[in-house]
């Protein structure tokens, strides 16, 4: 074990006798990477901020549940996930039985998304509607698979499909309305 993780592994142990202090120090440690988390599945950052700290309330309710076999920041990121997507269910309105289209697009992100700042592609995610967005970080940026994300957010796996490919369009749309913003206050 290395300091760092030496050092979670004490703030848990204290977190599981409930010391405030030790709570404090892991809220202090993950704030920065919960955040960015949490930022990626809401539209804006006081939303962000509620979604962490409900996800924080949850890590230190559900702290005794935590296998250390496994690497802390994994279950840290598996609940704020979680509670942004819980988060997000009160506002979709999904159709059961609704017919999908099937996506057509089945190509990796285009080039385009890796020149875009990370704070900008953040903005611009924010602005897809919730089931896009949610299908978007968790296929494009967190790396699950369809068959996983509908599971996750008890659709099906074509929704899933479909709704990676919506977002892409969307965005690719938000993309271009950026830029031509941006090169149009240029070019006055």
């Amino acid at each position: 074990m290395n300091p760092s993780e030496t050092h979670i592994s004490d703030l848990v142990k204290g977190c599981r006798k409930k010391d405030v202090k030790s709570q404090e120090a892991l809220y202090k440690h993950f704030y920065a990477y919960a955040l960015s988390i949490c930022m990626r599945y809401t539209t804006n950052y006081d939303e962000a901020m509620e979604v962490m700290n409900d996800g924080f309330m949850r890590i230190f309710k559900k702290i005794k549940l935590y296998n250390s076999d496994y690497p802390f920041k994994s279950w840290l990121r598996r609940i704020m996930i979680n509670v942004a997507l819980n988060n997000q269910k009160k506002y979709l309105k999904h159709k059961q039985n609704q017919e999908i289209e099937q996506a057509t697009d089945k190509h990796a992100v285009d080039d385009t998304y890796t020149q875009v700042q990370y704070k900008e592609l953040v903005a611009l995610v924010q602005k897809l509607s919730p089931g896009y967005r949610a299908v978007f970080n968790l296929y494009v940026i967190d790396g699950y698979t369809h068959e996983e994300i509908a599971d996750i957010l008890k659709i099906s796996v074509g929704t899933s499909k479909s709704n990676l490919s919506k977002a892409r369009a969307n965005l690719r749309k938000l993309l271009s309305e950026h830029y031509e913003e941006d090169y149009a206050r240029y070019a006055r």
